[in-house]
């Protein structure tokens, strides 16, 4: 839909419900704007509202992948985090895409369940996915003129060539799956040739957007503060609102690669880690020792160090594959981050700050969201748990959050969005770094 829309020489601002990081890459990849993650847990109403009317408000067309199924979310007893809820607070209409596969008259019936479960969300068509053939889309138009009120505005084939690949935390991303532009062009034909884009346009509200800003932490500038940021392959996972809140609160970031660079960039005041796949390429991260050497010497040296999962995992003594191999990693923590076939964790977190941190204060609350196939060996039994974790039903007590000196590491990603004083709290521990004052807590 993105390249279909984007070929029409339209502006497109594309948005993903839910935590998700892999998608958005995919987005920004096809319409050359960054997707912005929105979501109803882990952020606040206006948070969201803010998100999307300053990224949307100079488009032509913004467009908002959901997450799982439309009412899906946070539990199976509230709308919190699904794609309904957000629709409702941005007022957007929603097109449900609906898998037809091995589906006639049923569909019908799936499609008038989803229209009558909340009155209040606009259902804008329905468009069918895995279909067929011809003959299949024409069994399912006439099923939902018989009984449905949504019009069904097109079907897609099921094009195995168009799949994009998984592995254990989903798609492949975008950085290792480049598609050229005559794929994206295919993609762009399948939609024109299966949806009137048309029909669906006419079908949309116009939509009057201010730039809201944020006021809640008076924004600072100190001059030359230097944040460094790996992004490569390895590690690809960041919410772009929170590389934009460092930045809006006076952090240059400087990126790079641990995958290819030997060193650092120079006059770092800080660091902060992101996740994705260290596992992937745990050789190639093993083998730039100096690099590995100045960030273990960086965090001896009290460099405020915030890492995440796959960054969490850089930053440990070692990383076991789940072949068995061992590859030395950084040694900022006296962990070993052992791979597994089967997945660890995976849900939305609240956490509340122990004691002071690079991040905050003790008994500040931020959220985010944890999933990843790896768990910590080797953990001295009195090593501290700075991180309290909210309770939730079914969940086993977690210990997470990990800081030694001034290098903070867990296995949540946190979303800066939810706290944005975790966002500037860091930042201030990185200039406090660089006028060379007391930054222990």
């Amino acid at each position: 839909m993105l390249a279909a829309l984007v070929r029409r020489g339209l502006s497109v601002a594309p948005f993903k419900v839910g935590p998700d990081f892999i998608d958005p890459g995919h987005h920004t990849q096809i319409t050359g704007s960054t997707s912005r993650n929105l979501d109803g847990w882990m952020l606040s109403e206006e948070t969201n509202r803010i998100c999307f009317s300053r990224h949307a408000h100079n488009a032509d067309i913004a467009v908002v992948e959901g997450v799982m199924g439309l009412y899906d979310g946070y539990d199976g007893k509230s709308e919190a985090g699904s794609t309904a809820q957000m629709a409702k607070w941005l007022g957007l209409p929603v097109l449900l895409i609906v898998d037809a596969k091995s589906m006639a008259r049923s569909a019908a019936a799936l499609v008038q369940g989803f229209e009558g479960f909340d009155k209040a969300l606009t259902l804008v068509g329905t468009v069918f996915n895995n279909i067929g053939s011809r003959r299949h889309l024409s069994y399912l138009r006439e099923a939902m003129q018989e009984s449905v009120k949504t019009d069904c505005l097109g079907g897609i084939r099921r094009n195995a060539e168009i799949e994009i690949p998984e592995r254990h935390l989903g798609l492949i991303t975008s950085q290792d799956h480049f598609m050229e532009a005559r794929a994206i062009g295919r993609l762009a034909d399948i939609i024109e040739e299966s949806i009137d884009i048309d029909d669906l346009m006419n079908r949309l509200p116009d939509i009057t957007l201010n730039p809201l800003c944020r006021d809640d932490v008076e924004s600072i500038r100190p001059p030359g503060l230097r944040i460094g940021v790996p992004r490569d392959n390895a590690f690809c996972f960041y919410y772009q609102d929170n590389l934009d809140l460092l930045s809006e609160y006076g952090a240059e970031l400087v990126f790079f690669s641990p995958i290819s660079d030997d060193s650092l960039p120079d006059d770092l005041d800080g660091l902060y880690i992101g996740g994705g796949y260290p596992e992937l390429f745990a050789g190639k991260l093993s083998d730039q020792k100096r690099l590995r050497q100045q960030i273990q010497t960086l965090s001896m040296e009290d460099m405020p160090i915030y890492a995440e999962c796959g960054g969490f995992m850089y930053l440990c003594e070692a990383l076991i594959d789940t072949e068995g191999h061992r590859y030395p990693m950084a040694g900022c923590f006296p962990f070993t981050a052992k791979m597994s076939s089967r997945r660890k964790a995976l849900g939305y977190r609240e956490i509340s700050l122990r004691k002071d941190t690079i991040i905050g204060r003790a008994g500040k609350v931020i959220r985010g969201h944890e999933f990843h196939y790896s768990e910590l060996t080797d953990a001295p039994r009195d090593t501290e748990n700075i991180y309290r974790v909210s309770d939730r039903k079914y969940l086993k007590a977690l210990r997470e959050g990990y800081q030694i000196r001034q290098c903070l590491g867990s296995y949540i990603h946190l979303h800066f969005g939810s706290c944005p004083e975790a966002a500037w709290n860091f930042v201030e521990s990185c200039r406090q770094y660089k006028t060379g004052k007391d930054t222990h807590p």
